[in-house]
């Protein structure tokens, strides 16, 4: 390398010879890492979720930039260069790689987030202690990864002599200015900390099922500023962070995703309520949608021409709780019409001679 590069030292100038030297080392770094990536790779057999498969996807990307910028920074005092022009690529190769060393944190803070995601799944039926881990989780990851993004700005900013002054003068003035910022960042500071509320009381949770603004549906996502509401129909409805700390709203899994349903049926005054019960002790042993905690038939009220009988049931979830009142409404109406159509509501008019 060392006669190629003085054979070329007076065919190239000083800045093209510093290139290609970079490149030639940008290329066997990123030829290295690929080999590495492809044995660890082949070693591992692991078709789903494996810590080594999340270390590969995540760190794979941020590596790329970061092994290059290392070794250049290594041997860029063994390049045949001036001091000037070696101090310009020193404070360059440094603000690079405090860019790529942040990239490589927030891909670990992805790393441990795959980690727990893993670990604490959603499919099973009771997942309580899942949906506030996960919730959890996504506030303390944006707030890690603000930090990271934050403290790497200032540090690149920092090493400018002329924003070092800057930042001298200004902390004089801290006092007024920290009054200022403070009105002008109200309602971002709100947000930050009713974000910080949600994420450890947890109010709402990951997957909870939420009833607002009239609107059924699941949490999708909690941000800093706003909740991501995943509404029945594949709507999503966008809803600021304070709202749920100041307003009212029904959470049907805030301690466990078990609810009941209910189910009305309208008969004739006439119609035999037990045989009605029976058939309903009889759809629910048959359906898998029912957990077998609650599943009675109750006369609720009695009015002029109808009674109203109310099928009270149980469920795993709320999604399952719909489905199975469906089920049931359908069904009893079923049998009224195949069995006892004369039970169905009907207006009685009464004749009578003068």
């Amino acid at each position: 390398m060392k006669p190629l590069l003085q054979s070329l030292d007076g065919q190239l100038p000083e800045w093209a010879i510093t290139l290609i030297l970079c490149l030639t080392i940008v290329l066997i770094t990123l030829l290295f890492k690929w080999v590495v990536t492809l044995i660890l790779k082949k070693t591992s057999n692991e078709t789903n979720y494996s810590l080594l498969i999340s270390v590969l996807k995540h760190l794979s990307r941020p590596l790329n930039f970061l092994l290059p910028l290392f070794f250049i920074n290594t041997f860029l005092p063994y390049f045949d260069i001036t001091n000037a022009r070696r101090l310009v690529i020193d404070r360059l190769l440094d603000m690079l790689l405090v860019v790529a060393f942040s990239y490589l944190l927030i891909k670990t803070v992805r790393i441990f987030e795959d980690f727990v995601y893993n670990t604490y799944k959603l499919e099973k039926a009771d997942n309580l202690k899942e949906r506030k881990i996960r919730t959890q989780l996504q506030f303390v990851r944006k707030v890690i990864i603000s930090l990271i993004v934050i403290i790497g700005v200032a540090i690149i900013l920092l090493s400018f002599d002329s924003v070092r002054k800057i930042g001298a003068g200004l902390l004089t003035g801290v006092g007024i200015g920290g009054i200022i910022i403070g009105f002008a960042a109200q309602k971002s500071l709100s947000n930050f900390l009713a974000g910080l509320q949600i994420a450890f009381t947890q109010p709402i949770r990951i997957d909870d099922v939420l009833v607002v603004e009239g609107e059924w549906g699941r949490v999708e996502e909690i941000t800093l500023t706003y909740v991501v509401l995943h509404i029945w129909d594949q709507r999503r409805l966008i809803l600021p962070i304070n709202y749920f700390i100041e307003k009212p709203f029904q959470n049907w899994t805030r301690n466990t995703s078990e609810i009941l349903g209910t189910a009305f049926i309208y008969v004739d005054p006439t119609f035999p309520v037990d045989v009605l019960r029976a058939e309903l002790e009889r759809l629910l042993a048959v359906s898998s949608l029912w957990d077998g905690r609650v599943g009675i038939l109750q006369v609720t009220d009695i009015k002029q021409t109808v009674v109203e009988l109310r099928a009270l049931v149980s469920a795993r979830n709320s999604s399952e709780a719909f489905d199975l009142r469906c089920y049931i409404r359908e069904n009893l109406l079923k049998f009224i019409g195949a069995n006892a159509v004369d039970g169905l509501p009907k207006t009685r008019i009464l004749l009578q001679d003068e």
